[in-house]
């Protein structure tokens, strides 16, 4: 079993929902990733989503475009990102580390070759963007051989026979995309995201975590209200942008931001 069911149930016996804080693997260096993941733990993330660089990622807005562009720059590769799971876990064995990318890489690499590194490597859970359930069940199949989770994303627009398929494939939790269109982008409706979210609860019983479109502490509070999770991504990767050439300000300026919605959170769930 990954990490990620104990992890929901260690915060739902603490009263907390969980906070997922999002960084792309490689940016500005390989050297700032691990860093940065064991600063955000020590600053309340819950489970760390770690991107995975690739050249189209068709799912991100400009900031995070830019964040795999300064990665792939670096030339880093899948399995370069298995080594800083494996460089995270010699201190951490603890956290969740989810891998959130794009199918091309793990295609290459090959799904059952795929799964043992990533295992191996101390990776929980794998959220492939561009790879529908329907699609999936060789990689399902191959991630659940070594008790790691797949996560699908349910999106606005998605209708309630296929959130039944999303949740009947993936495991671990259910990620609600809360705006349609890219990561960073519009505004967040707190309304359409409790009637989604509720919706979601009533057809599975996987915790849902919400992402795209939390800026801020007050935005990640309101969000604590509906969900299980909260996932933070853009608002992050844009503090490592700002800080690209004082590289040791990185770690603070992105957990500077993250304790301020940890504390938000908190003081909601006493509410």
């Amino acid at each position: 079993m990954s990490r990620i069911p104990a992890c929901f149930e260690r915060c739902r016996s603490m009263g907390r929902k969980v906070l997922i804080p999002y960084v792309t693997a490689g940016d500005p260096g390989l050297s700032v990733t691990v860093p940065l993941m064991h600063a955000m733990v020590e600053t309340g993330a819950d489970i760390i989503e770690l991107g995975v660089p690739f050249s189209d990622p068709m799912a991100e807005g400009p900031v995070i475009q830019r964040a795999m562009e300064r990665a792939l720059e670096h030339n880093v590769t899948l399995d370069d990102v298995l080594d800083l799971v494996r460089d995270f876990r010699r201190q951490d064995s603890t956290t969740p580390v989810v891998l959130m990318g794009y199918l091309n890489p793990i295609e290459v690499k090959g799904y059952a070759e795929f799964a043992v590194a990533a295992a191996e490597a101390g990776v929980d859970a794998v959220l492939v963007v561009d790879m529908p359930p329907e699609e999936a069940v060789d990689l399902v199949a191959a991630l659940r051989q070594h008790e790691l989770d797949m996560i699908f994303l349910v999106s606005p627009t998605t209708d309630t026979e296929r959130i039944k398929a999303i949740t009947a494939a993936g495991s671990g939790f259910v990620y609600y995309v809360s705006l349609k269109g890219v990561t960073g982008a519009g505004h967040l409706d707190t309304d359409t995201v409790r009637d989604r979210v509720s919706e979601i609860h009533e057809l599975t019983d996987l915790p849902v975590g919400v992402g795209f479109g939390i800026r801020d502490a007050a935005s990640a509070a309101r969000i604590a209200q509906l969900a299980e999770a909260v996932v933070v991504g853009s608002a992050l990767v844009q503090k490592v942008e700002e800080n690209i050439t004082s590289p040791g300000q990185i770690n603070s300026a992105v957990t500077a931001l993250l304790g301020e919605m940890r504390q938000a959170m908190n003081a909601d769930d006493t509410n």
